[in-house]
C-alpha cells in the first residue's frame, strides 16, 4: 500500500491535544518564493498594511509576531485543518505521537474563528467533566478564542498534571455559557479495549488511530479467540467519538477484515497526493458478520474504515451519521525546525462518494443520546446491545460473507 505513513497523515480535525500523530520525515525539494512571482500591487499592499500596525496600532507590535500572525492567518484561511506549526507545535506533535501528553484530552476543528470539539478522548479529563461533540470553546481561562486565536488557545490548554483549567462553552440548547474547571492529567493513549459480549461475539474499541493500532487490534482478536475457543461468531467495531488519525492505520484495520477491494483513493495536484489502497488478502474473522458503531464523533480515519467495510459489503453501520471530514493533511517541513500542516488530498470511499461535510448514514439509525459511549462498561451501553442484535440477525451473517 502506498504511500508511506510518513508521507501522508489524515489528520483528526484541527490542533492534536494529545492525539498521536505523525510528521512527515521526507525532505522535500524546496524553493524559494521568487519577490518577483508575487503580484506586485499585493506584496505592496501587505507592505503598507504592515507599516500603518507598526506606526498606529495602540500598542508596540513586534516585527516578528507581526509576521508570524500573517503566516498563521495565510495558512488557516485556506481551511479548517491547514496550519502553520512552529517549534512548540511540533514538539506537541511529537510528545503525542510517543503516546501520552498532559492535558484536558479533545480533539477540535477551527472554523472561523472558533474552536469546535470533534471528541472528548475516551477517558480523558474532558470526557469526564461533561465536554462534548459539537460544543463551542469560547474561552480559556477568561481569555477569548476568538482574540487569542487557535495556536495560543491550545497552549493555555495544556499543562502539568494536576492544574486546572476553566474552559467556557457554547452547547446548542444552553441558553448560556456553561464553565468547567478541569484538571489537567497525563493521559495515556490506549488506542484498542476489547470485551466479550456474549459466547463468541466480540467487542472492539477504537479510540484513535495511531501507529500502534493494527498491532493492538491483532492482540485484542487474539485474545477474544481464546476467550471464544475459536473462531468468533461476529465482532462489534465501536468507532463512535473517534476523532480519527494517521491515514494508513486505519487503511490497516480495514484491509484487516478484507479479502479484496478498494479500500481509500484520493484526489490533490501532486503526485503523492493520488492514490489508492486496495485490502490485501486474508480476512483476520474468516468473513464472521461485522457491526460498526458510528457517531458525530467518528471522524477522518473512523469515516475510512465504516466506509470501506460498508461499501465492499464487510459491515452494517449502526449509529448516527458521522462527523465527515473528507481531505488529507501533510505535514511539510520548513527551516528552522518548524512545519506546515497543509490540506494536500480529498479521499473518496471505494463507492467514489466523498463525505466531505457530508459524513457517513449509517443502516440502522440510533436515536441521539447525551451520554458518550460507556466504553468500560459495554455489556451496559444500550448502543452496543443494539449492535449486537444487529449482528446476530441472519441478515448481518449473509452480507458478512
Amino acid at each position: 500500500m502506498t504511500p508511506t505513513r510518513s508521507t501522508l497523515l489524515a489528520l483528526a480535525l484541527g490542533t492534536a491535544l494529545g492525539f498521536a500523530l505523525a510528521t512527515s520525515s521526507g525532505v522535500l525539494a524546496s524553493r524559494r518564493p521568487d519577490v518577483a512571482d508575487l503580484p506586485w500591487q499585493d506584496a505592496r499592499l501587505m507592505a503598507e498594511v504592515i507599516d500603518r500596525i507598526k506606526d498606529e496600532y495602540v500598542d508596540p507590535v513586534d516585527d516578528h509576531e507581526l509576521m508570524q500572525h500573517a503566516i498563521r492567518g495565510m495558512l488557516s484561511s485556506l481551511d479548517a485543518h491547514s496550519a502553520f506549526l512552529d517549534e512548540d507545535d511540533l514538539e506537541d506533535l511529537q510528545i503525542a505521537s510517543e503516546g501520552s501528553y498532559s492535558g484536558i484530552g479533545i480533539e477540535v476543528s477551527f472554523e472561523d474563528g472558533l474552536i469546535i470539539i470533534v471528541a472528548p478522548l475516551e477517558g480523558s479529563p474532558a470526557e469526564r467533566a461533561g465536554l462534548a461533540t459539537g460544543d463551542i470553546i469560547v474561552a480559556i481561562d477568561g481569555h477569548e478564542v476568538k482574540a487569542a486565536g487557535l495556536s495560543e488557545s491550545v497552549g493555555r490548554m495544556r499543562g502539568e498534571p494536576g492544574t486546572r483549567v476553566r474552559v467556557t462553552i457554547d452547547r446548542d440548547g444552553s441558553a448560556e455559557p456553561l464553565e468547567f474547571s478541569i484538571e489537567r492529567a497525563e493521559i495515556e493513549l490506549a488506542s484498542v479495549r476489547w470485551a466479550m459480549l456474549d459466547p463468541g461475539y466480540g467487542y472492539l474499541r477504537i479510540s484513535q488511530f495511531s501507529d500502534t493500532t493494527r498491532p493492538d487490534l491483532e492482540r485484542a482478536l487474539r485474545a477474544l479467540q481464546d476467550g471464544a475457543g475459536g473462531p468468533l461468531g461476529g465482532a462489534v467495531l465501536d468507532l463512535r467519538g473517534n476523532p480519527g488519525g494517521v491515514l494508513e492505520a486505519g487503511v490497516e484495520v480495514a484491509d484487516l477484515f478484507l479479502d479484496r477491494g478498494l479500500i481509500v483513493s484520493a484526489t490533490g495536484r501532486t503526485k503523492d497526493a493520488r492514490f489508492s489502497m486496495e485490502a490485501t488478502p486474508g480476512d483476520v474473522l474468516r468473513g464472521a458478520p461485522i457491526v460498526v458503531l458510528v457517531d458525530g464523533g467518528s471522524a477522518s480515519a473512523s469515516e475510512i474504515v465504516a466506509g470501506a467495510l460498508h461499501d465492499n459489503g464487510r459491515a452494517t453501520l449502526v449509529g448516527r451519521t458521522t462527523f465527515g471530514k473528507g481531505s488529507v493533511q501533510t505535514v511539510l517541513p520548513l527551516s528552522g525546525g518548524r512545519a506546515i500542516k497543509l490540506t494536500t488530498s480529498r479521499y473518496y470511499t471505494p463507492s467514489g462518494t466523498s463525505i466531505h461535510e457530508q459524513g457517513i448514514e449509517p443502516d440502522v439509525v440510533l436515536p441521539r443520546r447525551a451520554a458518550g459511549p460507556a466504553a468500560d462498561e459495554p455489556s451496559t451501553d444500550p448502543e452496543i446491545a443494539a449492535a449486537l442484535a444487529q449482528l446476530k440477525r441472519p441478515a448481518a451473517r449473509v452480507a458478512g460473507h
